[in-house]
């Protein structure tokens, strides 16, 4: 049995929340505040975790951070909701280390189909040996010619098998599944190096450098993995 930790300060959500999740089978622990999720997080481990972005104590962007950084989750899928359905929210919220987002108020439906897609995703995944984080989810990626196949650990790109290091591998397939996203470079240390304290984001641009070595017919005039100047980078929109 699946367990969810569920990080909501509206009871009734909550509780909605727990009814449905229930009902799909899964063990749901119910946590209103974001210091205690926090201390949760540390110890013990979950197949899920939904999480809200305006929480009292720690808020959600924070908790998911550090939930990144170390503990017992750091490869943890994460669902995160919001009231707020700006695009900078959903760019915030990708960019702390969430795999998914959902705007309130939202379908019961949708709610339990983005759980459901997320715990395939995770169950499909390979561990690396000796990383705390699961691999990539097993959902195979295919855009502008680049095709991802996670479950497999394989790239091709124009129809060539392209052989990528774990981090290679790590940045394209999380750049490809969130086309025209903005990652900041400290967004993508936390999602490709989690936990990892001695890399910089000098590492990001020497990965990035090595990453389009691999997959972009031109280095100078790169048309997959672009720079955005002063923000960071993303993969080209579709």
């Amino acid at each position: 049995m699946a367990h969810v930790l569920v990080v909501e300060d509206d009871r009734h959500i909550r509780d909605l929340i727990a009814l449905h999740l229930g009902l799909e089978g899964l063990e749901c622990t119910l946590v209103g505040d974001g210091r205690e999720a926090l201390d949760r997080l540390s110890g013990t481990p979950f197949d899920l975790v939904v999480l809200d972005l305006m929480l009292p104590g720690v808020d959600g962007l924070t908790l998911c951070k550090a939930l990144r950084r170390t503990g017992a989750n750091t490869g943890t899928p994460v669902l995160m909701l919001t009231a707020r359905g700006e695009e900078s929210d959903k760019v915030l919220g990708l960019e702390s280390g969430a795999d998914d987002y959902l705007a309130k108020p939202f379908g019961i439906r949708e709610f339990v189909a983005r759980v459901r897609a997320l715990l395939r995703r995770s169950r499909a995944a390979t561990p690396e040996a000796g990383e705390n984080a699961g691999a990539a989810a097993g959902k195979v990626v295919t855009i502008h010619g680049v095709e991802i196949d996670p479950a497999r650990r394989r790239v091709r790109v124009r129809g060539h098998e392209v052989e990528l290091t774990t981090q290679e591998f790590k940045l394209l397939h999380l750049l490809a599944s969130h086309p025209g996203i903005v990652f900041s470079r400290e967004a993508l240390l936390t999602r490709v190096w989690p936990g990892q304290t001695f890399v910089t984001p000098r590492s990001v641009d020497t990965l990035v450098k090595r990453l389009r070595k691999r997959v972009e017919t031109d280095t100078e005039s790169p048309t997959l993995v672009l720079t955005v100047w002063g923000a960071g980078y993303k993969f080209a929109d579709v």
